[in-house]
């Protein structure tokens, strides 16, 4: 299973070539009407001959069953998960995407979910909130020179929006910047070019850390204090790590923006709170929840996975701290059916070492996002083996055929590797999935991370009916 440094780079350059293709990264040096023309109405080059476009007849089927063999499941796993890199718990689960009884494959009990906790958080939020959501960031008047910057818990609202020319980021974000130009405007139809600047952040509550976090997370930069106003999920403008007071630094982006779009600020800004009768100035609003659910997934996103807790609680109980959230997610989930037996959660990151799950419950999440179109964007969102996101230069090791075949979730703490998500065999037949090993050497990580992209790249190789 371990490979010479030298053949890891080729693969990873050959793989990377792949990746720059996949994503269509050459269209920008199409000409403007190509890229949206139907092909089929694109005439061929001189001398070309070639025949009329026809119409695709049946999609031949997949899979005629979508019963799974467990000795087969056992046989394309055991290879790798008897890797001594991955320690002495290791859990793993497979099961058809329609349903019935999964493959336990080794392990049981729960383990440390890590990262792929993120799944649970992702779906309880498009549960409870829907995958059209959006969240605002708002300036309201509080008084004839006062205005209030008020978040909303929008997670990737920008400091500035993305310079021409630059890739723009996905999902699109809302800025200040933006926000500012639109409150000088509206300030200035109403004859006010004076203001003190307050900034509210509001419905969040409780400790801005978890309790359940490792101490030096927030203040090594590991992770921002959770807020519901913040740009750039709290990092500074320049340098690395993380800001001590995101709300703050939110305003004072906006206040410099609003004093460069032609309002003198006379005060501030200052926390304050925003009347519950205030008037709207101006708004801005972030990117639909299934967009946001996407990024969660394919970059591990802490800091927005954590906002998306503190918004599950805010809307099922009222209570948008640590714990209401928590409670929000498991109520959420137990009324959509899924079975959370063993599970304990603390976060919605998973970077809680206190958090355990069971194989069952992550198998039950990702079969629910798969049969329902408003938890599609779990699926969606789930890096694909060798190809995007956190799995990009992963999966060189293992079966070739597993590449391209796997979208999962990774996992990953110190002494904990984690991989779940769904894989496509050879046969065409899709194949839920779940791996998991707590007690991983600590400087067994990458390791173990290798077995484990090994184990699923083998799902995909294999004919598992």
């Amino acid at each position: 299973m371990r490979r010479t440094i030298g053949t890891v780079l080729v693969l990873a350059l050959v793989l990377a070539g792949l990746a720059t293709w996949h994503y269509d990264l050459l269209d920008r040096w199409l000409e403007p009407d190509s890229s949206s023309a139907d092909p089929a109405a694109i005439a061929p080059p001189e001398g070309v001959d070639l025949p009329p476009v026809l119409a695709p007849g049946d999609v031949a089927p997949v899979a005629r069953s979508s019963a799974l063999s467990p000795a087969k499941v056992r046989r394309a796993l055991a290879p790798y998960l008897d890797d001594p890199d991955l320690g002495r718990h290791v859990l793993a689960a497979v099961a058809p995407l329609a349903g019935g009884r999964p493959v336990v494959v080794g392990g049981s009990g729960a383990a440390v979910p890590a990262s792929t906790t993120k799944v649970v958080t992702s779906a309880a939020a498009l549960l409870a909130l829907g995958p059209d959501h959006t969240f605002q960031t708002s300036v309201v008047r509080a008084g004839p020179r006062r205005i209030v910057l008020v978040g909303g818990g929008d997670p990737f609202l920008a400091r500035a929006p993305a310079a021409a020319g630059d890739e723009q980021p996905y999902p699109a974000r809302a800025d200040v910047v933006t926000l500012a130009k639109r409150t000088a405007a509206a300030l200035r139809e109403q004859g006010v070019r004076r203001v003190r600047v307050e900034y509210d952040a509001g419905p969040f509550t409780g400790p801005s850390a978890s309790r359940q976090w490792e101490p030096d997370y927030v203040p090594d930069g590991v992770v921002s204090p959770i807020s519901s106003l913040w740009v750039d999920e709290g990092r500074p403008a320049q340098g690395f790590g993380r800001v001590a007071d995101p709300a703050l630094d939110a305003a004072q982006a906006f206040a410099a923006a609003l004093a460069g779009a032609g309002v003198t600020v006379v005060d501030g800004p200052t926390a304050g709170a925003a009347p519950p009768t205030a008037e709207t100035v101006a708004q801005v609003t972030g990117a639909p929840l299934s967009q946001v659910v996407e990024r969660v997934l394919m970059v591990s996103d802490n800091e927005a996975a954590e906002v998306l807790l503190r918004q599950v609680g805010l809307q099922v109980s009222g209570d948008a701290s640590f714990e209401g959230g928590r409670r929000g997610v498991v109520r959420t989930l137990r009324e959509a059916g899924v079975r959370l037996a063993g599970t304990t959660l603390y976060d919605g990151s998973g970077l809680s070492r206190r958090n355990r799950m069971t194989p069952a419950v992550l198998l039950d999440v990702l079969r629910l996002a798969t049969q329902r179109p408003d938890l599609a964007a779990v699926v969606s969102g789930l890096p694909v083996s060798g190809f995007s996101g956190s799995l990009a230069d992963r999966f060189l090791a293992g079966p070739s055929e597993g590449r391209g075949r796997v979208r999962a979730k990774t996992g990953t703490l110190t002494g904990v590797a984690s991989l779940a998500g769904v894989a496509t065999d050879v046969s065409g037949r899709p194949l839920l999935f779940v791996l998991m090993a707590d007690r991983v050497g600590r400087l067994k990580g990458t390791d173990a991370e290798v077995a484990l992209d090994a184990a699923a790249a083998a799902l995909g190789a294999c004919r598992c009916g």
